[in-house]
């Protein structure tokens, strides 16, 4: 079974980047998050519309 979202920390390592510009692309609505209990989590088709270039 794929994962329907990763964590922050995940999203970080997946895409290379740092956690400050995952959450400036959380911010600006590049990347989609939501929140499950105090975790914020952002969900995999997302990240795959930034991968792709559509978000």
């Amino acid at each position: 079974m794929n994962k329907l979202a990763y964590s922050i920390n995940e999203t970080a390592r997946l895409l290379s980047m740092g956690r400050t510009s995952i959450y400036g692309m959380i911010a600006d609505g590049r990347l989609e998050a939501f929140k499950l209990g105090t975790r914020t989590l952002i969900k995999a088709e997302s990240i795959r519309r930034l991968v792709d270039g559509k978000a």
